[in-house]
């Protein structure tokens, strides 16, 4: 059919064409009256013409017009008959489902909303008593008794009124099971009654045979029991046993070999009713309930172990093989649940109906599993499936298999996951769902796997070789950097080689040594000694490569090998101690030689200021203005040299940690006078000249401070001599003293040069000298350490616009506060 707006549209293009059409014709009509007045289109001559168009236009647009109007109704006719075709297909439809559902053996009524009356479909004498009617079925009293019809009036009224479905079985007057389902159908009801799979009239005229269990069904649910079990066949040879039996045959010490099931005592005929008897296994922990059964095709037994409560005793209405199995799968916590080929529910365990929260009433034998699932999907107990109807179909096929299978999981809505397994019931039809609630597994499958991979991404990122070992002596766990240690590919350690194979393998790429390496680290896992404990060593390759390696016994009875390669960190620490040894013996013949030439020095600078002085005395006769400056330089310089040596022999002791201080209350005018007189001895003045000026401020009636007076005195000679150096000749220095609560600031200042960043170093570095200011770097580093053994703290900074100014810190009572020299 041609959809609605395609319709329109089309039908107001056939509309407007004769009008699309007429319109060129007309003017195409009037073009050779226009064209009687030549090439110029005048008024007139278009007035003139204008009739003439018209007419020719009109006739046309009427022509169009009949050729649209007759397709129109060609159109309208087969649009009718395609109709009525779909009419009487859904008609045709209709009347097969009527067929069908009449010729079902069961009852079907339906309200309709728009049907005033119900309509009933099947048979009525599948329900109702023989000679009545279908419509008497909803006179409930007539054929049901009083409290089942007054049950099935209430959820009829339910289920009209609130929409409310129900699933229940009643039983008629005349004795028959019957099966009750209602259900909404968009704004319609319906009622279904059938009779259920085993009615008690027909009970008793079954054959035995139809109640046995067969051999198949037997050996599917003796796989899940926990208690020995068996199953003969029409020979009376065993066909079956499961895996608790195979145990018992070989805890009693019979031989259990591929295929073969041993006989644990003599077979007995049994005939066609079940025994039970008791047997006796001493050396298998007592006595046993041996329970046997007839099967279709064979028998069946199975061993429980003997309990003080004696089973009752077998009579003569006890069924046969479906009896004993409904005992069996009873005891089993496996949910199991059996259907016959017409898809009823024979056999079912309390596992069943507790693992889908069914309620026992509800539940009965007879129930078409399709009501059950949906029932299930009701409660939420089964997949949310977008199509639950294909889905269930799908299901359903579980009948047709030939052989167990498992069926996809069943992904519950509450979280729980459901693994069902189907095998055929036996060679009448039917299926044995088995189902396994595999929750928890799966949780714990997935937190294995995410620690696993956790592990081996952890084991791929570390920088050690790491090969665990099993058992059997073939590699279980590797990572990357044992084949990059090693040069061995990761295929080969994939495939989980044997330990003589690595060694094979390493033999090849390190022909020197390779074999006889992983022998001897082989001898060290398979060590059987009981007392062997975890060891490590060194692996000196002869490639030059060092390996650290360790083994670890691990709980499981594998054993882990870890391999670092050390050689450039070994290297390193060879490198290291090396220049270590250098630097201590460096430093021993630095202590060495700084004792022996201090001392060796004093001597024949002795002799040198002496000889200094007795010249300048002028004993030994007058000297002239020239041999007096020489006289007067070489006292100051040894005076100089003089202070340097004590410098060093001050360093060396404080270096050894043997320096101390001797604290007393000194007098800082007395120190300042022994700096001044120490720095005059050093730049005397050469030809009545003074080489600088020095400018001390104390305040006066200054408290004396408690510190060392010789090595205040050295730090103040050093700050004053080094402040010369730095200065130009005539130059002025400053020694200002300063009270700051219990401390004391010492201020030299100076207008020399501007302090550099080698001035600075000198602190740090006792022998950092250049250029002209040699001998600075030692002076400052002997002011540091005596601060520092004072307690107090140094510091250096520029001057503005020019010249440098150092301020030493040191506290009032030294004794508090004095530490270690850095």
């Amino acid at each position: 059919m041609v959809p609605e707006d395609f319709r329109k549209r089309r039908g107001f293009a056939l509309r407007a064409a004769p009008l699309l059409v007429a319109a060129p014709i007309a003017i195409f009509a009037a073009t050779p009256a226009l064209a009687q007045a030549g090439n110029a289109y005048t008024a007139s001559a278009l007035v003139g013409a204008l009739p003439l168009a018209i007419a020719i236009g009109a006739g046309a647009f009427a022509l169009m017009a009949m050729v649209a109007l007759r397709n129109t109704k060609r159109d309208n006719r087969l649009n009718q008959s395609r109709t009525s075709e779909q009419i009487s297909g859904l008609r045709a439809l209709v009347d097969e489902y009527e067929a069908l559902l009449a010729g079902t053996r069961e009852l079907t009524v339906l309200w309709s909303e728009a049907a005033s009356e119900p309509k009933f479909l099947g048979q009525a004498a599948a329900v109702l008593p023989p000679g009545r009617r279908a419509e008497t079925v909803l006179n409930l009293h007539s054929w049901l008794p009083p409290e089942e019809a007054a049950t099935l009036a209430k959820v009829l009224e339910a289920l009209r009124v609130d929409g409310q479905g129900f699933d229940m079985g009643v039983t008629s007057s005349d004795g028959r099971q019957l099966r009750a389902t209602g259900w909404v159908l968009g704004g319609a009801v319906a009622v279904r009654l059938r009779p259920t799979l085993l009615q008690r009239q027909t009970a008793a005229a079954l054959d035995d045979k139809t109640l046995r269990a067969d051999i198949s069904s037997a050996r599917a649910i003796f796989a899940l029991m926990p208690c020995p079990a068996f199953v003969r066949d029409a020979s009376n040879k065993l066909a079956y046993a499961n895996p608790a039996y195979l145990q018992l045959a070989r805890t009693l010490g019979k031989p259990v070999g591929d295929g073969e099931i041993p006989e644990l005592l003599d077979s007995v005929g049994l005939g066609d009713k079940p025994q039970s008897r008791t047997v006796s296994f001493p050396t298998a922990g007592g006595g046993y309930e041996l329970v046997e059964f007839p099967l279709t095709g064979g028998r069946a037994g199975y061993f429980e172990p003997h309990k003080p409560a004696v089973a009752p005793a077998l009579g003569e209405g006890f069924e046969p093989g479906v009896s004993q199995l409904s005992a069996v799968m009873e005891v089993l916590s496996t949910p199991i649940a059996i259907f016959n080929a017409a898809r009823e529910l024979v056999q079912f365990n309390g596992a069943y109906a507790e693992l889908f929260n069914l309620n026992p009433k509800w539940l009965k034998l007879g129930m078409d599993e399709r009501s059950i699932l949906d029932r299930l999907r009701t409660e939420g107990m089964l997949p949310n499936e977008p199509d639950y109807h294909k889905w269930r179909a799908k299901h359903l096929t579980s009948y047709q298999l030939t052989e167990p299978t498992e069926r996809e999981p069943w992904h519950l809505p509450d979280g729980r996951t459901i693994q069902v397994i189907a095998a055929p019931a036996g060679p009448k039809g039917g299926v044995i769902y088995v189902f396994d609630d595999i929750t928890a597994r799966l949780r714990l499958e997935s937190l294995n796997k995410s620690l696993s991979s956790v592990q081996r991404e952890t084991l791929n990122a570390l920088s050690e070789g790491v090969a665990v070992f099993g058992t059997n002596g073939r590699l279980t766990l590797s990572n990357p950097q044992l084949s990059k240690l090693w040069k061995l590919p990761m295929n080969e350690l994939g495939t989980n080689p044997h330990i003589d194979q690595i060694a094979e393998a390493c033999g090849k790429v390190m022909p020197e040594d390779g074999i006889s390496i992983w022998r001897d680290l082989k001898r060290r896992i398979i060590d059987l000694n009981p007392m062997r404990a975890d060891t490590t060593g060194r692996i000196a390759r002869a490639d030059g490569c060092l390996i650290d390696y360790a083994v670890t016994r691990l709980p499981d009875g594998q054993t882990m090998m870890t391999f670092m390669d050390v050689t450039d960190s070994a290297n390193y620490s060879r490198v290291l101690k090396e220049r270590n040894d250098a630097l201590v013996t460096a430093d021993r013949l630095k202590d060495a030689f700084v004792q022996n030439v201090s001392y060796e020095l004093r001597s024949p600078l002795t002799n040198i200021i002496g000889f200094a002085d007795l010249l300048s005395s002028q004993d030994m006769g007058p000297l002239n203005d020239k041999q007096r400056a020489y006289t007067d330089y070489i006292r100051a310089s040894s005076v100089t040299l003089g202070v340097l040596i004590d410098n060093i022999l001050d360093l060396a002791t404080v270096d050894a940690g043997i320096a101390e201080l001797r604290l007393d209350a000194v007098d800082i005018q007395t120190l300042v006078e022994k700096a001044r007189a120490g720095l005059a001895a050093t730049f005397p003045e050469i030809n009545g000249e003074r080489q600088l000026k020095l400018a001390v401020e104390v305040p006066e009636g200054i408290a004396p401070i408690k510190a060392d007076a010789t090595r205040l005195v050295q730090v103040l000679y050093n700050l004053l001599s080094n402040a010369a150096r730095f200065s130009e000749p005539g130059g002025e220095i400053r020694l200002l003293v300063q009270e700051r609560g219990e401390r004391l600031l010492f201020i030299v200042e100076d207008d020399g040069a501007p302090m550099t960043e080698e001035m600075k170093a000198a602190m740090l570095d006792p022998v950092h000298s250049s250029g002209r200011q040699r001998g600075a770097g030692l002076g400052l580093a002997i002011v540091r350490t005596f601060v520092n053994l004072h307690g107090g703290t140094i510091t250096m900074e520029k001057r503005e616009p020019r010249g440098n100014r150092v301020v030493v810190n040191l506290p009032r009572d030294a004794a508090a506060l004095a530490g270690a020299a850095e």
